[in-house]
C-alpha cells in the first residue's frame, strides 16, 4: 500500500512540473506612458536644541524616487523613497535645498526651496487666516515670518491637535465639521528652543439663505423681532397636509405696535433677476389673515418692497404666493421681513399665533395669483392683483355706488399710450382656460363709465405664447352708471385674429378708451365672467328671478318650465320657479340647463334645493355633469319628507372629484318610475344653491 501511495505522489509530482510553462512579463510600456512627477515640494522640520538637525521629508505625485541635494557645503546627496525622509546638520543661515523626483519610467520634476536655519526667535510673524470664499466651513492659513525654518499651525476644533506643518509661501486649509468660534494657532519656529506665535479666533457661521426651511443643525436662524413680534424655531406640531417638515417658524404677534413683526439677515444679497415669486407655507388661525412678505436693505431699510397675501384656509397649512414682478433687480435687498396682520394689533393670543415655513423664490406663479370665473374682488384671501402697462394705472376701490361693493378702478393717465391696459394677475390671469365652445364665445364685465360712447377692448390669449389671441370690443351706452358689455369673441376686433376653440385662452386683458391717447379718464370695472354677465348669468344659484330665459333641456318624458310661484308660502315667496313634469317616455326622464361657466366645488361641496313634492318618499336625483363628456359626472339622490309644501333638500357632494369640469345642473324626479303627467307627478323646485 506504501508503494502505491509513492507511486502515485511521484506521478503527480512529474505532471505538476510538466505543466508548469517560464512566462515572461517585459512588456513595459506602462512605466513610459506616465506623466511626470507633478506638485512637488519639501517639509522642513528643525529641533530646537540649537544642533541645526534637519528632517527634510518630499512629496509629490507619481514619484517612486526623490533626490535631495541639501544646498550646503556637502556634495552628499540622498535618495528617498516616497513617505521616508532624510536628515542633515546645517549651520545657521540660508540654503537652497533641491529635490528631483522621478517616476518609474526616468521622468523627473525639479523643484528647489528655500531653507533657513537659524538659533533666534523668529520675528515678525504674519499669519493670514481667512474663511474660503467658496466654502463658509473652509479656512486658509499662510504665513512669514524672519529666522523661521517652518509653521505649526493649530486649528483648534479637536483636543490633543497634532499641529499641521506650513513652509514659508505656502497655503494649507481645514474644514470644521461644525458651526462655532474656533482659536487657530500659528507657530513659527527655528533651529533654537525660542518660538514665536499669533493667535486669531474663527467663527464658522452657515449663513442664511434662500430657501429658508428650518431643517438645518449648521444653521443659526436668527430672528430679529420688533414691536410685539415673537419668533421661534420650534418642532412642527402640525405636521400634516402639505407640510410634514420637522422645523418651522412660530410667530407670537403680542401688543406692541400694529406692524410688530420680525425680520432676518440673509447671508448673500436676493438675485431677482430670474426668480420673482416668493412661496411661504402658512398654517393660520383663521381665514384672512393678511400675511406682509417684505424685503428690505440691510444697509438702508428705505429701500425695499413688499406685498401682502390673505390667508384662505384656517388651522391647516397652505401655500401662498407673493408676486414680486414689479421689484427692483438693481437694489439691494438682504433682510426677510414678515409681519402677520399689518394694521391690526396682537395680543399674544393663539388668535394671534401662526406658523410659517419653507420660505422659497422661484419663477413659478403661486396658484393664489391665479383666480377663477367669475372674478368679483370680493373673496377674502384671492389675489387680485393685476399688471398695468402704457400709462394705465389700477388699484383697489369700492363701488361708486355701493360701498360695501368691491371693484377695480382703472385710470387712463394723462398721455398714455393708445393700447394702455391692464391685465389680470401676472403670467397667467386663470388656472384653467376660459371654457369657449361652439355657441358660447362670450365673456362680460360690468363697467361704470364717465360718459358713454367709450369703446372698451377685451383681449384673451394663451399666457405661453402670445400669438395665440382673440381680441373683440364693446362700447358703454350710460354715464356714472353700471352697466355690463358683454364680448362676444366669435366677432374679433378689426385686424386681430379670429377664436380658435382649441387654443389655451387663459390671461385676459382690458383696456378703456381703447385707440385713444389717454386724457386722465376714469373707469371702474368689476364682475369679470364667462357668459352674458352676473346680472343676466345662468349660473349657481339658480333662483329663476332673472328676466333671462333658462334653457333647460328635457330628456325622456321630462318636462320643465319657470312658472309664477303657484305656492308662494312657508320658506318660498319667491316669485318665480321651476316646474317638472314628468310624463310617460323612459323611466329616467328628467331635464337639464347647462351654465355659462363650469361649477367651482374648490371650497363649497353642498347643494341645497328647495322642493314642493305631491307626495312624501319621491325622489330627487340632482346630478351634475361635464360640458361634453356625460361619462364624467357626479349625482346624489334625496327623499322628500313632506307633501303639498316647501321644503329643503340637501345632496352631500364632499366626495366629488374637483380635479374635473362640471358644467350641466340634471334634475330626475323618481328616477326608475315611469311617469304618467299627472298631478302625482308633477313637482316644483327653487332656489337650487351650492354651500
Amino acid at each position: 500500500m506504501r508503494i502505491v501511495k509513492f507511486i502515485f505522489s511521484a506521478l503527480l509530482l512529474v505532471s505538476v512540473i510538466y505543466g508548469c510553462k517560464k512566462s515572461t512579463y517585459d512588456d513595459l510600456s506602462f512605466a513610459t506612458s506616465g506623466a511626470a512627477p507633478g506638485k512637488l515640494s519639501a517639509v522642513f522640520d528643525i529641533t530646537q536644541d540649537n544642533t541645526g538637525l534637519v528632517t527634510i521629508t518630499p512629496n509629490g505625485e507619481g514619484a517612486v524616487s526623490y533626490t535631495v541635494s541639501y544646498g550646503d557645503t556637502s556634495v552628499k546627496t540622498a535618495v528617498v523613497a516616497p513617505g521616508k525622509n532624510t536628515r542633515h546638520i546645517y549651520a545657521e543661515g540660508v540654503y537652497n535645498v533641491k529635490v528631483v523626483a522621478a517616476n518609474a519610467s526616468g521622468q523627473t520634476t525639479t523643484v528647489t526651496q528655500p531653507l533657513t536655519v537659524s538659533f533666534r526667535a523668529p520675528e515678525n510673524l504674519v499669519a493670514n487666516i481667512a474663511i474660503d470664499p467658496s466654502n463658509v466651513f473652509k479656512v486658509n492659513v499662510s504665513a512669514t515670518a524672519i529666522y523661521q525654518t517652518l509653521f505649526k499651525v493649530y486649528f483648534g476644533d479637536v483636543p490633543n491637535e497634532v499641529p499641521a506643518s506650513l513652509m514659508n509661501g505656502q497655503t494649507i486649509s481645514h474644514i470644521y465639521p461644525t458651526t462655532g468660534t474656533f482659536t487657530v494657532k500659528v507657530v513659527a519656529l527655528s533651529g533654537g528652543a525660542a518660538t514665536t506665535n499669533v493667535t486669531k479666533d474663527v467663527t464658522i457661521v452657515n449663513p442664511v439663505l434662500l430657501p429658508i426651511d428650518f431643517e438645518s443643525s449648521t444653521i443659526n436662524y436668527a430672528f430679529t423681532d420688533f414691536a410685539g413680534g415673537a419668533v421661534t424655531i420650534i418642532n412642527n406640531p402640525q405636521a400634516n397636509g402639505i407640510n410634514t417638515s420637522a422645523k418651522v417658524g412660530k410667530m407670537v404677534k403680542n401688543s406692541g405696535q400694529t406692524y410688530g413683526g420680525s425680520l432676518i439677515h440673509l447671508g448673500s444679497n436676493i438675485n431677482f433677476t430670474v426668480n420673482k415669486y416668493f412661496h411661504m407655507k402658512v398654517f393660520s388661525p383663521r381665514i384672512g389673515a393678511k400675511v406682509l412678505l417684505k424685503v428690505e436693505d440691510a444697509a438702508n431699510s428705505s429701500t425695499f418692497y413688499q406685498q401682502e397675501v390673505a390667508t384662505t384656509m384656517a388651522n391647516a397649512w397652505e401655500d401662498i404666493g407673493f408676486n414680486y414682478t414689479g421689484v427692483s433687480t438693481t437694489s439691494t435687498f438682504n433682510n426677510v421681513v414678515l409681519i402677520f396682520d399689518n394694521g391690526t394689533m396682537g395680543d399674544g393670543s393663539a388668535n394671534f399665533t401662526f406658523l410659517f415655513d419653507d420660505i422659497r423664490l422661484d419663477n413659478v406663479p403661486p396658484a393664489s395669483n391665479l383666480l377663477t370665473l367669475p372674478v368679483t374682488f370680493d373673496i377674502a384671501g384671492v389675489n387680485y392683483s393685476v399688471t398695468d402697462f402704457g400709462g394705465s394705472v389700477s388699484v383697489d376701490a369700492v363701488d361708486p355706488t355701493t360701498p360695501a361693493n368691491k371693484v377695480k378702478k382703472t385710470t387712463k393717465t394723462s398721455g398714455a399710450q393708445t393700447y394702455a391696459g391692464t391685465t389680470l394677475g401676472t403670467t397667467a390671469s386663470f388656472a384653467t382656460k376660459v371654457p369657449f365652445v361652439a355657441g358660447a364665445t362670450k365673456m362680460s364685465v360690468r363697467v361704470y363709465s364717465p360718459a358713454a360712447g367709450y369703446h372698451v377692448r377685451l383681449k384673451v390669449e394663451d399666457h405661453n405664447d402670445a400669438t395665440k389671441s382673440v381680441e373683440t370690443e364693446a362700447i358703454t351706452t350710460v354715464a356714472n352708471t353700471w352697466e355690463t358689455l358683454v364680448f362676444d369673441f366669435s366677432n374679433q376686433a378689426s385686424g386681430t385674429a379670429p377664436i380658435n376653440l382649441a387654443y389655451n385662452y387663459d390671461k385676459a386683458t382690458i383696456f378703456f378708451d381703447f385707440g385713444n391717447t389717454g386724457t386722465g379718464l376714469v373707469f371702474y370695472w368689476d364682475d369679470v365672467n364667462f357668459g352674458v354677465g352676473a346680472a343676466n348669468a345662468i349660473a349657481l344659484p339658480l333662483n329663476f328671478e332673472s328676466a333671462v330665459n333658462y334653457p333647460f333641456t328635457d330628456f325622456n318624458g321630462g318636462n320643465v318650465t319657470i312658472i309664477n310661484n303657484p305656492f308662494s308660502t312657508g320658506i318660498n315667496t319667491s316669485a318665480k320657479v321651476g316646474r317638472m313634469i314628468k310624463n310617460t317616455g323612459q323611466v329616467y326622464g328628467g331635464s337639464f340647463i347647462t351654465l355659462d361657466a363650469p361649477i367651482d366645488f374648490s371650497t363649497k361641496k353642498t347643494f341645497t334645493v328647495k322642493v314642493y313634492s305631491p307626495r312624501v318618499g319621491a325622489k330627487l336625483l340632482l346630478k351634475v355633469e361635464n360640458l361634453t363628456n356625460g361619462g364624467i359626472s357626479f349625482e346624489k339622490e334625496v327623499l322628500t319628507t313632506t307633501a303639498n309644501t316647501w321644503e329643503t333638500l340637501t345632496f352631500d357632494y364632499s366626495a366629488i372629484d374637483v380635479t374635473k369640469s362640471y358644467q350641466k345642473v340634471v334634475l330626475i324626479f323618481d328616477n326608475g318610475t315611469m311617469g304618467d303627467g299627472s298631478a302625482n307627478f308633477t313637482y316644483y323646485f327653487d332656489d337650487i344653491t351650492l354651500k
